[in-house]
């Protein structure tokens, strides 16, 4: 159960992580053939009408980067968790189930009228430690009385 188990997770981190390189190879591409593009420069005597023409292209080539940052940014991220769940196959532990030991039933006997002190429970592998903060003592402000002169 365990090795098809693994096996299921590693075909799985392996699917996830060919995707996210696809996705990369594919904005790569888009990319170098965005650049590829012949821009031509514009080149008239009126200023108003250089930038009206170069106003529009220009809008379209920024569309275009921020387009091709997010599909680079998704494919790495889709390529990290790819990598994550191929890394952690071999860092999960098996998976093994045991009954719990049944405990012996001992006879009673009569208590005792002692004092019995709790004790506090054991705690192997804390999940998180909570580190109390200091108390620190401010000291008042002594307030000088400024004396004005007349």
């Amino acid at each position: 159960m365990s090795n098809s188990l693994k096996g299921k997770i590693a075909f799985s981190g392996f699917t996830v992580l060919a995707i996210g390189v696809g996705l990369l190879l594919f904005t790569f591409f888009s990319a170098y053939g965005f650049l590829t593009t012949g821009i031509s420069p514009i080149s008239t005597q009126d200023l108003i009408q250089t930038f009206g023409e170069a106003l529009g292209p220009l809008i379209a080539a920024a569309i275009q980067v921020m387009f091709l940052g997010v599909m680079g940014w998704i494919g790495s991220l889709i390529t990290l968790r790819g990598v994550a769940i191929v890394t952690n196959i071999t860092k999960t532990p098996p998976i093994i189930l045991q009954k719990p030991p049944i405990e012996k039933v001992k006879p009673q006997q009569p208590q005792k009228t002692k004092l019995k002190q709790k004790k506090e429970p054991v705690i192997n592998d804390p999940e998180m430690i909570i580190i109390p903060l200091e108390k620190v003592e401010q000291k008042p402000q002594s307030r000088k009385r400024i004396k004005r002169s007349k």
